[in-house]
């Protein structure tokens, strides 16, 4: 039986993913360095490790080759990428800038560590496994905001940034993907405004009907991931599964 792997599992998109997928009788396998709240006999636990510091890579070839193993065991050709981060609360608050006044350079390496390394990391670990897996589709979480030719509001200068950066890089990727594997489909994915913790403090305006629960949210992302095809590899797709502009 095939399985679809869940990266970044415990945020709220992730997990309402896992499941979906789980409800619809699909194995799951939760990549996350935090344990499932809920269980299930379809649900394989695997611990990432805390690359919350500056590290060196190639320390974790042995987490990958775990991985990739049981990706090879459970015949996995989907996969999502759920990691990314907004804001943080607390004594040390950190917001996305309204203003260049407030750009900060923790900031700025916080944002492009947990929206474009993470991200590129794992993309880079995995790469053995894409290039080789007939009709594989990943799917990236990122968002629109990462659009610069959508960008008419500003601000938001670091976390845009990191968003740009993560479209770009995995446009880059599925050039490169296609070269080994014509069949792979490798895009970024803008999930919709979610509610979650990353979007709570910035839920008050938001239109009537524009803000959709995390088992909404999954569902259309696993709808768009339904019907992705290597002809779409690249693109940068809303949740309802449109082309956004770069």
């Amino acid at each position: 039986m095939s399985a679809v792997l869940i990266i970044g599992a415990s945020s709220a998109i992730g997990s309402a993913l896992a499941q979906h997928y789980l409800q619809q009788g699909e194995q799951v396998i939760w990549l996350s360095r935090y344990a499932a709240d809920f269980s299930d006999p379809k649900l394989l636990l695997m611990t990432a490790p805390d690359l919350t510091d500056a590290t060196d890579w190639a320390r974790h070839q042995d987490f990958f080759s775990s991985v990739i193993n049981t990706l090879q065991q459970h015949q996995v050709s989907l996969m999502f990428n759920c990691i990314g981060w907004l804001h943080q609360g607390g004594e040390a608050k950190l917001l996305p800038e309204k203003s260049l006044s407030q750009s900060s350079a923790l900031l700025l390496r916080k944002t492009l560590l947990l929206n474009l390394e993470l991200p590129v990391f794992y993309l880079q670990g995995l790469w053995p496994y894409l290039t080789k897996t007939p009709q594989l589709r990943y799917l990236q979480l990122s968002a629109k905001v990462g659009s610069i030719s959508d960008n008419q509001l500003g601000g938001w200068y670091s976390y845009r940034s990191a968003k740009a950066a993560l479209n770009q890089w995995v446009k880059t990727a599925s050039i490169e993907l296609e070269r080994s594997n014509k069949t792979a489909a490798l895009v970024t994915l803008h999930p919709g405004t979610t509610d979650s913790a990353l979007s709570a403090p910035f839920q008050r305006n938001l239109p009537q009907g524009q803000l959709k629960t995390p088992a909404q949210t999954a569902a259309y992302l696993a709808a768009v991931a339904q019907q992705l095809h290597s002809e779409q590899s690249g693109m940068l797709l809303n949740w309802d599964g449109s082309v956004l502009s770069f």
